[in-house]
C-alpha cells in the first residue's frame, strides 16, 4: 500500500454478537437435563456445539460433563439428520445405559426443520425393545433466545413429558431456576426444615458438583428421578423462582415459535397445581416472600433457625451500612438474576447505576421498577446488552464495583475497580459453582463479601492504610 493511500475506516456499528452477555440455548437445556436422574443429554447438531458446551460447563463446575452429539455432517445438513439421530441414540444407549435420554436441538437442526420428536418415536417403534430409556426433547435453537430460554424450555418439556394427574398429595414442587449447586442444597435444607415433602426440578447439585469418585462414573449420581417428576401433577402447590423466565421469547421476536409455558405454569393450567411465582430470594425483602409462601403452604411457622439468620443479616446491614451506602454498581447476567440482585443492592443502599443483560425480553426495566419502587426510575436497565456496551458505558460512568460473572473481569481490570464474582459463568476462580446467592444465609455471604471487598479496596488504595474498621 502506498504511504499516501487514504485510510478507510469502517462506519458499520458493532452488534451484540461481538461479546454477548448471554450464552446459547442448548447450553442452558443441557444444564437442566443434567438435573434429571440417570439422564444423558444429546445435542442434535454439529459436533462443535456439544464440544463448546462441555468445555464451558467443565470450566465452571470443575466436573466431567458428558454431553453427546448427533454429529451433523454436510450430508445431514442437506438431507436431514434422522440417520445421525438414530446413530447417536444407538451409541448413547449402548455405552451409557441411561434411564433418560434428553435431546436438545440447535440452530442447524431447527433451520433445516428436523423433527426430533418424530425421530425418537420412530426409534422406539423400529427397535421393538421394551427396556429403552425414557425420551424427552427440547426445541432450543439459539436464534430464539439465550441459555435461560433453553433452560426453562428443557424444564417445561420435562414436566410436559412426565407429569401425571393423580390424587392430591401433601408435597410441593420447587422450580429454582438457574441457581448454583450450593443454592440447590441450601433450598433442599430449607424445605426439610419446614418438614415439607417436595420435588425439586432440576436438581444438578450432585451431578454437577459431586464428591470425589474412586472410579469414573459415566452417569453421576443424583438428579430428580422421573418417578418424582411424575408426581408433580398431584402436588399441593408449586413455587417458581423468576418473573421474566422465558416470557421474553414467548412475547418477543419469535412469538410464532410457540415455546412451552414454564413447568409450573403448565402444571397450573393442566392439573390445577397453584403456582407461587416470585423473584429469586436474594436479600431480606425477597427472601421474606419465599419464606412466607412456605409458611402458607406448609401451615408451619418459620423455623427458629431461619428467623435467627434473618436477624443476624439485618444486624450486619447496620454494621456495614457506612461502607456500602451510595456506592455505584454495575450488575449484569441473566435477567432474573439481575432483577433479584438489583433489588438486594437497592435494599442495602448501593446505587445500581447500570443493570444489564443479554436477554431480549424487554421486561427488565419493568421488573426492576416493580421491585425497586423508590429508586427504580434512576436505574438504567438494559436488555440486549453485550460486554462491549457495558465497557463503553463504564468509560463515561465509572462505577465503584461490578457484580456478576467473571466475563466482565477485563472491564473491571481496565477501570481498576473491584468485581464481586457471582452467577454464571465463573471461569477464573475455584468454587464458582458453590457460591451461595439465595435465602438469608446466601444473602449474608454475599453481603459480607461485598463489604469486605470494598473495605479491602479502600485499604489498598489508602496512602497510609488502616487496621481497624
Amino acid at each position: 500500500m502506498s504511504e499516501n493511500a487514504p485510510v478507510i475506516k469502517s462506519t458499520k456499528e458493532f452488534t451484540a454478537t461481538r461479546n454477548a452477555c448471554k450464552l446459547c440455548a442448548p447450553l442452558g437445556a443441557s444444564i437442566a437435563f443434567k438435573g434429571i436422574h440417570g439422564c444423558v443429554p444429546i445435542i442434535h447438531g454439529g459436533q462443535g456445539c456439544a464440544t463448546y458446551i462441555r468445555r464451558y460447563l467443565i470450566s465452571h463446575y470443575k466436573e466431567p460433563v458428558d454431553i453427546a452429539s448427533s454429529n451433523f455432517s454436510e450430508e445431514a445438513t442437506i438431507f436431514g439428520g434422522g440417520a445421525n439421530c438414530y446413530t447417536a441414540l444407538d451409541n448413547v444407549i449402548s455405552q451409557y445405559r441411561p434411564e433418560v435420554v434428553a435431546m436438545a436441538t440447535t440452530c442447524l437442526s431447527e433451520t433445516i426443520g428436523d423433527d426430533v420428536n418424530f425421530y425418537m418415536q420412530n426409534y422406539r417403534k423400529d427397535t421393538g425393545l421394551k427396556d429403552l430409556p425414557q425420551f424427552v426433547t427440547a426445541s432450543t435453537p439459539s436464534y430464539q433466545g439465550s441459555h435461560m430460554d433453553g433452560f426453562h424450555e428443557a424444564v417445561a418439556s420435562t414436566i410436559k413429558t412426565f407429569a401425571k394427574a393423580g390424587q392430591k398429595g401433601g408435597h410441593i414442587n420447587l422450580f429454582p431456576g438457574f441457581v448454583s449447586t450450593e443454592d440447590i442444597r441450601q433450598l433442599k435444607q430449607i424445605l426439610n426444615d419446614f418438614e415439607l415433602d417436595f420435588v425439586l426440578l432440576p436438581d444438578y447439585s450432585e451431578t454437577l458438583d459431586s464428591p470425589i469418585w474412586g472410579a469414573y462414573k459415566r452417569i453421576p449420581d443424583g438428579g430428580t428421578p422421573v418417578s418424582a417428576i411424575e408426581t408433580c401433577g398431584s402436588a399441593v402447590a408449586s413455587v417458581e423462582f423468576g418473573t421474566i423466565l422465558n416470557q421474553g421469547s414467548l412475547s418477543g421476536r419469535v412469538k410464532s415459535k410457540n415455546l412451552s409455558p414454564t413447568g409450573a405454569a403448565y402444571l397450573e393450567k393442566e392439573f390445577g397445581v397453584e403456582n407461587h411465582r416470585m423473584p429469586l430470594p436474594i436479600g431480606v425483602k425477597l427472601t421474606d416472600v419465599f419464606f412466607n409462601t412456605l409458611k402458607k403452604v406448609s401451615g408451619r411457622e418459620i423455623p427458629a433457625k431461619h428467623q435467627g439468620e434473618r436477624g443476624r443479616l439485618i444486624d450486619s446491614y447496620a454494621d456495614g451500612h457506612k461502607y456500602v451506602f451510595g456506592k455505584k454498581a454495575v450488575v449484569y447476567g441473566e435477567e432474573d438474576f439481575v432483577v433479584a440482585m438489583t433489588t438486594f443492592l437497592d435494599e442495602i443502599g448501593i446505587d445500581v447505576a447500570l443493570a444489564a443483560t443479554g436477554g431480549e425480553s424487554g421486561k427488565l426495566e419493568e421488573e426492576i421498577r416493580t421491585y425497586c419502587p423508590e429508586r427504580g426510575e434512576s436505574i438504567m436497565a438494559k436488555n440486549n446488552f453485550d460486554y462491549e456496551k457495558i465497557h463503553d458505558w463504564c468509560l463515561g460512568n465509572k462505577p465503584d464495583l461490578f457484580i456478576g460473572n467473571s466475563k466482565a473481569y477485563y472491564i473491571a481490570r481496565e477501570l481498576e475497580v473491584p468485581i464481586i464474582r457471582c452467577g454464571f459463568p465463573i471461569h477464573d476462580r475455584l468454587g464458582g459453582q458453590r457460591i451461595k446467592h439465595v435465602g438469608y444465609a446466601g444473602t449474608q455471604e454475599l453481603f459480607d463479601k461485598i463489604v469486605n471487598t470494598l473495605m479491602e479496596y479502600k485499604q489498598d488504595h489508602s496512602p497510609v492504610g488502616y487496621k481497624y474498621m
